[in-house]
This record gives structure tokens, C-alpha cells and sequence, in this order.
């Protein structure tokens, strides 16, 4: 039987989980389900200094708001530094590493050296061989690993294809530091083989890692994963990806309203495809996702497309997850915890049937929840300066029109609409005449759902009050 398919995310919780962390979370965690696996979750915690809890939760938060759910315990490399430095004791009884106590001012001078020389800046291996007896007195050593000096590394990538280094390009890698602490490269290789890590997928800035790795697995007597290394997320503009393209924590996407499901297929698009299809359910997904699917170049980040596709999905939403949605998302939206206070068992049902109309208009869920407010404004409506001046024209309209509506015996969309049409066809009036200072009064915009929705939405009492504050201000 084939050994079973074990993926892992590890970010570094020294800012937000950014957008091009959660595509590759989303890649293992696809690659792991389409494959029968887990997906295990490392979080790398080595840079004490930099490491913050708030880091850790906000990753830990925009997983689980993206719906990639991890496999076991998260792990803390932190807290494993002891089994780090087992590993090099190892290394160190086969020879297979040594003790460097070059000192600082030495090794900036090999620097200065290779650079005068227009080489690139490495190691010269004076210690390699060298008899530690000679170690100079006060000088805490480095240990470093020996690594093979002919010959050359070669790495078959998932996509990147056969990259190979040639290994006298590569000098002897520092292993523990001289306080001991274990450096990134040793901790990522003894972890990903402690937890059984059979496929190492991550962004294309870390292939020149996989070199220095693939020597430290090799040292260790242990098999490598199986490395597959995505190109990394540019601008729009074909630039570096920064936060005027997009570069953001995934806890901002939520705050632009953006669905989790929208986003989640938008980053499975950035990067992989499948023919010219756009759009993906879960299920989907986990169907179709392999790595040759993966392009070699960078993808591009578009906002217009990402919007284009939540747009889609709110559309396509079932209105009542719609609601839970934004109920959900309000407080991390401007305005949003006004609006909550207000959403009780009432106001939810009449946001529910407001719904259809509201997600037509709406791109994200905070242009929902701007169409949605006149739901939730407080009596007397304030006015845009539009609907002002719609009101100013139209008062007369609406003191007409109140009466046919007080005398309605049943309140709904159809028979509100029956009276408009006939106020209209009693004065000669284009029905946009009568309308628009209605929506204005209702709504204290311009633009609306449709507004005989409205007005079944909001109910008889609050309508006419509406009607009858907006009639008699501009009395």
C-alpha cells in the first residue's frame, strides 16, 4: 500500500496570516483531502523575538475562517528545540558536523573578501577540518554542517521540475547557533520528519532552501518529501506583491466583506487551473486539485476579479447563509456593531426577506450591509443629499399618494404597487414620479432594492411613519 499522504502548513507568527500564505495553506490542505491525507499545522516560532500570541491568533482565526481545518494538535517548533539539538549531537558523533569558532570580525572579512572579489558571500570552511583543540579561548562555537563539496544536489519538483545545485555552491550551513539555538533550516527538516511529512508544498522563495535541506536530510540518513514549489503572488501590475496590490491579512479581506467561500476559490484560481473554469465548490475543488495544475509563473492579483467572483457567490447564496453570513461578519465591518445591536429575531426576518433584492446590488458584504441600513435607520431618516432634493420636488407626491396607502386592507408588494400605479394614473404622473420621492422617504437614498419589496419589507407602520415624517418635513 502507498504510505498516506501527510501535507503541513507552517507559517511564522511574525505578522498576519497574508494572502499568499493562505493560498498555500489552501494548496495543502486541497492536496492532502483530494489525496485521503491530513494536513498538519507548525506553527514557527523559532524568531522569539518577533513571535507574537496575537500572530498566532490571527492565523489560527483566518484558517478557520477560510474553512481549512487542521489535522491533530498544532505544533510549536518553539517548544522542540531540545529534539533540534538531539539531532545535531547525532550528526556530530558521525562526523557528519563540526564545531566552527570563527569569530564575528572573521566572518566579515570573508564577506568583504568574496565581495571585493565579486563572489557570492560564503563560508570558506576554515574550521571544517580543523582540530577543535585549537579553539581560540572565549569564543562560544557555531555548529555547522559538513556538507559534501563534489557532485551536485538535485531536487525533482513537483513544479518547478529538475532543479539542480551544484554542491560546491553551496558552503557548510550553520546548525545551532552559539547559544544553541537551532537554526531555521535544521528545525524545519527534524520537524517535517518527525511529523511524517511525505509532501512539502510552499512558495517558490524557499526552492534555494530545499537545496540546503535536501543535505541536512541526507546527513541524517533520512528520506526527503516529496517538494512541490509554487511561484509566489505579484500586483496586477506584474510587480512584487505589496499592500497596494493585496498584500494583506486574511482578517482584512473579511473586513472588506469579502465571503470566505469566494475567497478560497479566488486563491485556488490564482496559480492553478483546470481548462478556462472559474468557479468551484468545495467538493469541486478537492476533486480536481493536483500540482501539475500549477503554472510555473507568478499569478497576478486582481481585486476587480476577486470582487467579480464574491459578487458572484453572494448572488448565487442562499438568502438565510447570506444572512448568517453578515450577521456573522458585522463585527469586523465599519458600522457593524450598530447594526448588530439592533438585529434581533425582528429585524433578522425582515433582512431575510430583503435579501433577493439586496444581493442583486452587492459585490461584497459590506456594499449588502450599505443596502440593507435603511432596514435598521432610526426615525427620522437622514437623507443623502440626493434623496433631499428629491424630497424637496416631491412632498406634494407623497401627502397624495399617503392616503390611497392608509386605505389599503392588506399590505404587500402587490398592492402597494396597485396604489402607486393608480396615484399616478389619477394625476398624470410617470410612475418614476411618484416612486422615486417614495424610495427617498423610505430610504433616505436614491437607489434602492425595488421599492414595492420595501415596502412589504418594511411593514405598514413603518412605512407610512416614514411617509408621514418625510411629507411633513418638507411641508
Amino acid at each position: 500500500m502507498p504510505e498516506p499522504v501527510i501535507t503541513r502548513f507552517a507559517p511564522s507568527p511574525t505578522g498576519f496570516l497574508h494572502i499568499g500564505g493562505a493560498r498555500t495553506a489552501l494548496f495543502n490542505w486541497l492536496y492532502a483531502r483530494r489525496n485521503g491525507g491530513t494536513m498538519l499545522l507548525r506553527i514557527e516560532d523559532t524568531d522569539r523575538e518577533r513571535s507574537t500570541e496575537a500572530a498566532i491568533d490571527a492565523i489560527l482565526d483566518g484558517l478557520k475562517w477560510l474553512g481549512l481545518d487542521w489535522d491533530g494538535d498544532v505544533v510549536y517548533q518553539a517548544s522542540r528545540a531540545d529534539r533540534h539539538r538531539d539531532a545535531v549531537e547525532t550528526l556530530l558523533a558521525q562526523g557528519r558536523a563540526y564545531r566552527c569558532y570563527a569569530t564575528p570580525a572573521e566572518l566579515d572579512a570573508m564577506r568583504d573578501l568574496a565581495r571585493a572579489e565579486k563572489r557570492p558571500p560564503r563560508y570558506d570552511g576554515r574550521w571544517r577540518d580543523r582540530d577543535p583543540a585549537e579553539a581560540p579561548a572565549g569564543v562560544k562555537p557555531v555548529v555547522r554542517l559538513r556538507a559534501p563539496q563534489d557532485g551536485s544536489t538535485v531536487l525533482h519538483d513537483g513544479v518547478q521540475g529538475t532543479v539542480t545545485w551544484a554542491n560546491k555552491d553551496l558552503d557548510d550551513l550553520v546548525l545551532l547557533r552559539s547559544d544553541g539555538s537551532p537554526t531555521y533550516m535544521l528545525a524545519v527538516v527534524v520537524d517535517d520528519h518527525d511529523m511524517g511529512v511525505t509532501q512539502i508544498i510552499r512558495g517558490d522563495d524557499h526552492l534555494t532552501n530545499a537545496a540546503r535541506q535536501m543535505q541536512i536530510y541526507e546527513a541524517l540518513g533520512w528520506s526527503v518529501p516529496a517538494m512541490a514549489h509554487i511561484p509566489l503572488i505579484h500586483g496586477a501590475d506584474g510587480a512584487k506583491l505589496s499592500k497596494r496590490h493585496g498584500a494583506l491579512g486574511v482578517e482584512q479581506y473579511r473586513a472588506m466583506g469579502y465571503l470566505p467561500e469566494a475567497l478560497r476559490n479566488y486563491l485556488l484560481r490564482l496559480g492553478w487551473s483546470q481548462g478556462d473554469r472559474e468557479f468551484f465548490s468545495t467538493d469541486e475543488m478537492v476533486a480536481a486539485f493536483a500540482l501539475d495544475g500549477v503554472g510555473r509563473s507568478p499569478s497576478r492579483f486582481d481585486f476587480a476579479k476577486l470582487e467579480n467572483m464574491d459578487g458572484h457567490y453572494i448572488r448565487a447564496a442562499d438568502d438565510a447563509h447570506l444572512v448568517d453570513a453578515l450577521a456573522a461578519t458585522l463585527p469586523h465591518l465599519p458600522g457593524g456593531e450598530a447594526v448588530l445591536a439592533k438585529l434581533d429575531g425582528e429585524m433578522r426576518a425582515k433582512l431575510l426577506a430583503a435579501m433577493p433584492g439586496l444581493k442583486e446590488r452587492a459585490k461584497t458584504l459590506v456594499e449588502l450591509l450599505d443596502g440593507a441600513l435603511f432596514l435598521f435607520a432610526d426615525r427620522p431618516l437622514a437623507m443623502d443629499a440626493k434623496a433631499g432634493d428629491i424630497l424637496a420636488k416631491g412632498a406634494g407626491v407623497l401627502r397624495g399618494l399617503l392616503p390611497r396607502l392608509e386605505a389599503l386592507p392588506e399590505w404587500s408588494a402587490a398592492s402597494t404597487e396597485g396604489a402607486v400605479r393608480a396615484e399616478a394614473e389619477a394625476t398624470g404622473a410617470k410612475l418614476g414620479q411618484v416612486a422615486q420621492p417614495l424610495r427617498a422617504a423610505l430610504t433616505g437614498r436614491s437607489t434602492s432594492p425595488g421599492i414595492f419589496d420595501v415596502l412589504e419589507v418594511l411593514g405598514r407602520d413603518e412605512s407610512l411613519g416614514r411617509l408621514r415624517d418625510a411629507a411633513g418635513a418638507a411641508a
